[in-house]
This record gives C-alpha cells, sequence and structure tokens, in this order.
C-alpha cells in the first residue's frame, strides 16, 4: 500500500528494476543449485491462507500466495510484457468482450487431483460473489459469466470490453487457484492443509510466529523450484526487516518505505524496486460526513503539507507525486495532483464549520511503522488548523483489511500503483467498480476511464488518460504523498530473485548459497 522521477534512492529503477541484478545474474553467480531453505520476510501475516482473503501486493502477502498456488501469469515489470506459468494463453478476438483462458495440460494440485478450467471457474465465480468479501472483488466482479469449454479452457465474458484484463487478473488473488475440493472443506480445514499447484505446500502454520514452507514434489516446472523450503516470517518493522537483511538473519525481505531502501543501497544490500506511476494517498471517504462533502476534501488535501510529511516520514527520502504519471510514461500530462495552501485550507474549515459542519473524522491505519507515521504527522499537522479534528486508530492487518473491504472508515491510506493504467485506475476510480475505496461517483470520470480502456493506439488512450487526470484532481480523492516504492531487500547468499505485477517475488527459481 504503498517508481518516481529520478532520485539518489533509485540509481536504475528510473530505466527499469534493476537494482541488485548483478549479483543475481547467472553469469555472475553460476547456475542454479538445488537445496537449501530460504528466509522470507513478509509485511503482513494473512488471517486465512484462502486466496481469496490474501492481498497480493508488495505489502501483503504475494510471495506466501505464488509459494502456495503457483501463478496464472507473470508480467515483465519493466516492459509490461505478459508471461505465463499455469496458464499458456488469455486472449480475445472480439476486443476484450470474451477471453478465453488456456491452461497447461496435465497439471495435478499439490494432492494429485486435476489442476483444470474447472477448478479456475470455481475460484473466479467465488470471488465475484460478495458473500466471500474478497480484497480483488473490484477485479472480478468484471466477469459476467464464466464456461468451461473443456479440461483446459475457460471462456470469460467480461461486463464491458477489457482487452487488458491480463493485468487485472495477475495483480489481485485471481491469479491464484486453490482445489475447490479443499476450499469446500471450511476454512480451518483449509489453513491446515491449503491444497494449491504452487511450488511449494505448507509444512507448518505458527500464527504471528512462522510459515514452514517444503517443496512441492508434484510441481509442473520441474527442476524448479530450487529450494528445499522456505521460513516466511513477518514484521511490521521496517527497521526490523531491513536489520535482519544485512545481519543474515533473512534472506530476503519486502518493503516500500523510501528512507529503508537508501539506507539498504547505502549499506551495500541490493535492492530491487519496481517502477511505478500513481502513488499512496489519504483516501477520503466520499460515501459518509465530513468527506461526502468536497470542500472538506479539499481542505484536508490543502491544509496537509506533503513535503513535510516527506521529511517527517522517509527523512527526505520519498518522492511526492506532483501528477499521477512518470514523465517518461506515454499517458503524462502535467496536471497537478494538488497544492499546499494553509490559508485557503483554513477558509474551507471555517466555511463548512459556519454551516454547522465541522470537519472531525478519524484516520484508520495498518500497524506499520509507516503508515502509523502518515496518520499521526497528518494529525498533527491539522491540529494548527481551527474547525478539525483527527482521531487516529491503529488496527491489526486483519482488522484493518477488514474495515477497507467493507468501505468502513473515514480516512485510510490507500495506493494507486500504475503500470497499465487500465487496472489500477478503472478499479479505483470508476463508479461501478466494487474497487472503488473512495466512493468516487463523477460521469466524465467514468467516460474517461471506459474510453482508456478500449482505446486502440496510444494516442486515444492518452487522451481519455488526460481527462482522468483533470477530473482527478478537480474531485480529490485523496492528498497524494507519497511515490509507491515496491521492493524488496536482497541478502547476499540468494539469487534467482524476480518480480511480477506490484512487487510479488515469484519463488520457484529462488535459489540460495552458503
Amino acid at each position: 500500500m504503498a517508481a518516481a522521477v529520478c532520485s539518489v534512492l533509485l540509481l536504475s529503477a528510473c530505466g527499469g528494476s534493476d537494482s541488485g541484478r548483478a549479483e543475481n545474474d547467472p553469469a555472475e553467480v553460476g547456475e542454479p543449485v538445488a537445496g537449501g531453505v530460504a528466509t522470507v520476510i513478509q509485511m503482513g501475516e494473512p488471517r486465512t491462507l484462502d486466496p481469496a482473503a490474501m492481498s497480493n501486493t508488495y505489502a501483503g502477502s504475494s510471495l506466501l500466495g505464488n509459494a502456495l498456488y503457483g501463478t496464472l501469469m507473470t508480467t515483465d515489470v519493466d516492459t509490461l510484457e505478459i508471461g505465463y506459468g499455469l496458464a499458456t494463453d488469455f486472449s480475445s478476438d472480439d476486443g476484450g468482450a470474451t477471453m478465453l483462458l488456456t491452461l497447461r495440460p496435465d497439471v495435478t494440485f499439490s494432492d494429485g487431483t486435476p489442476f483444470d478450467a474447472g477448478a479456475v471457474k470455481f475460484n473466479w465465480d467465488r470471488l465475484r460473489d460478495p458473500a466471500t468479501a474478497s480484497g480483488s472483488i473490484g477485479e472480478a466482479s468484471q466477469i459476467a459469466s464464466t464456461e468451461v469449454l473443456d479440461p483446459t479452457t475457460l471462456q470469460v465474458t467480461l461486463t464491458a470490453p477489457n482487452p487488458n484484463y491480463a493485468h487485472s487478473v495477475i495483480v489481485s488473488s485471481m491469479n491464484w487457484i486453490a482445489s475447490p475440493a479443499a476450499l469446500q472443506q471450511g476454512a480451518a480445514a483449509f489453513d491446515e492443509n491449503p491444497i494449491g499447484a504452487g511450488p511449494f505446500t505448507l509444512a507448518t502454520w505458527s500464527r504471528q510466529n512462522v510459515i514452514e514452507l517444503e517443496k512441492n514434489p508434484r510441481y509442473w516446472d520441474a527442476p524448479r523450484p530450487y529450494l528445499d523450503g522456505l521460513t516466511i516470517r513477518t514484521s511490521a518493522d521496517t527497521t526490523q526487516r531491513l536489520n535482519s537483511i544485512t545481519t543474515g538473519g533473512a534472506d530476503l525481505a519486502s518493503d516500500s518505505n523510501w528512507n529503508t531502501l537508501a539506507k539498504a543501497e547505502s549499506a551495500g544490500t541490493a535492492v530491487e524496486v519496481v517502477p511505478m506511476g500513481g502513488g499512496q494517498y489519504l483516501g477520503m471517504n466520499n460515501r459518509r460526513a465530513p468527506f461526502d462533502d468536497p470542500r472538506a476534501r479539499r481542505a484536508v488535501a490543502l491544509a496537509v503539507d506533503l513535503d513535510a510529511m516527506n521529511t517527517t516520514v522517509y527523512n527526505g527520502e520519498g518522492v511526492v507525486p506532483e501528477t499521477l504519471f512518470l514523465e517518461e510514461s506515454p499517458w503524462y500530462s502535467d496536471i497537478p495532483l494538488g497544492r499546499h495552501d494553509a490559508d485557503a485550507a483554513q477558509q474551507l474549515f471555517d466555511e463548512l464549520a459556519a454551516e454547522g459542519k465541522p470537519v472531525s473524522f478519524t484516520f484508520t491505519t495498518f500497524p506499520t511503522v509507516e503508515n502509523k507515521a502518515v496518520a499521526e504527522t497528518a494529525q498533527a499537522q491539522l491540529r494548527a488548523f481551527d474547525n478539525v479534528d483527527v482521531e487516529v486508530e491503529v488496527l491489526d492487518f486483519p482488522a484493518a483489511f477488514a474495515r477497507f473491504g467493507t468501505r468502513d472508515f473515514d480516512m485510510m491510506v490507500h495506493g494507486v500503483t500504475i503500470q497499465d493504467p487500465d487496472h489500477s485506475l478503472w478499479s479505483s476510480f470508476h463508479s461501478t467498480s466494487k474497487g472503488n475505496i473512495v466512493g468516487i461517483d463523477d460521469p466524465d470520470l467514468d467516460a474517461a476511464l471506459d474510453a482508456g480502456r478500449v482505446g486502440t493506439t496510444v494516442e486515444e488512450r492518452a487522451a481519455a488518460y488526460e481527462v482522468v487526470q483533470q477530473r482527478l484532481a478537480e474531485l480529490t480523492p485523496g492528498a497524494w504523498y507519497v511515490r509507491p516504492a515496491p521492493a524488496v531487500l536482497i541478502g547476499d547468499q540468494v539469487h534467482g530473485i524476480r518480480l511480477s505485477g506490484l512487487g510479488a517475488p515469484i519463488p520457484d527459481g529462488m535459489w540460495v548459497t552458503g
């Protein structure tokens, strides 16, 4: 829930995510060696191993999900070219109205049962069901229906044409397929024995402590995985994650804190950063007071000093997003996302108070050091204004994800990490999207998002996304405070690191030395 114009941190990341690749280049370290166990630190532990409830992001459980369930598809984070894993094709011949998913033949789940189109249909239909309460419902609900044509072919009819739909699958839990029979045993039984077709299987899970995985002997892509196992621990503390890598206590750690990444590179630790547009913002819930009034949203956005927040939270190493897209993006327009104007903010706060609507809200935050620091910094800054009151509520990961999923918040940090713009922007801001966390409802924005989705040329899509940028600047969904930095910290003994989607490590190619 955390790629920017060049800064001292990114080094080569402005042209890609090359930082640390020399340490993982076969020419430098030799061919993969089988055996060994790698220790990995994730930022948040899931409340269940049911893929419907897991977050396929760098700040969630992307490596764990990829380990247990494998991937249907992946992306090259530099070129956005789609690669295939458990699937071999996902394409359309009618402009994205229907898609055909073709699966690799003769693949089995870890218990030996067939991994087939019926299993994908079961998982995707389940994700679309509001009763499942999946965080991926925004992506899955774009499907109108699914039909099994044969064991390796699933026909997918979308609610509206979307030729770029593969990217929505890759960055969501739709990319993870679990055994329908295992899921039907219930949550408790599934968490004891989750069945997927990934490179690893669950050995033990000591909650709030450690997850031990072991090599899946039925994995389709032998001789992968090279590792005999993975030890996965969780830490919400960015400093602790870095210390674990630098002292040799862990081999790989997800991170997104710009200051930590700068410290890591200064210390000679390899860092891999995924270049991204968009950013994290203080998301204001348009559905309820006080932020159902656009003046309240503008007032808060004007009041918060984002440069000062960057200094407090990231020691000045972060990059405050001035525009939605990176300058090198084909969709870039020089349209400012916001500005700081304390006098204008106070006038709006006073105007609202005079109408009996003083701005009072709760900032609900995840337990990470970074998220808490952002919330507390915003609270401290807003205390300098009259007629505004802010409380900070810190929740653990399961409770915070539940609030996020039910939209039961006034303000929460939300991230829009932009690769291909359709997935993140349409899902986050279209009025009909179930992923529209902040509840924006604007016909002009909807029309531009729809046009960007189906445009057949770069010029058509660029024109549509220029309107999107104009509308978002006017509507003020929140205060954009930092470019995302989906990243991993890489220890000296681990190699074969590859990232996909929103910074998700692909573990089947990892191996260790020493």
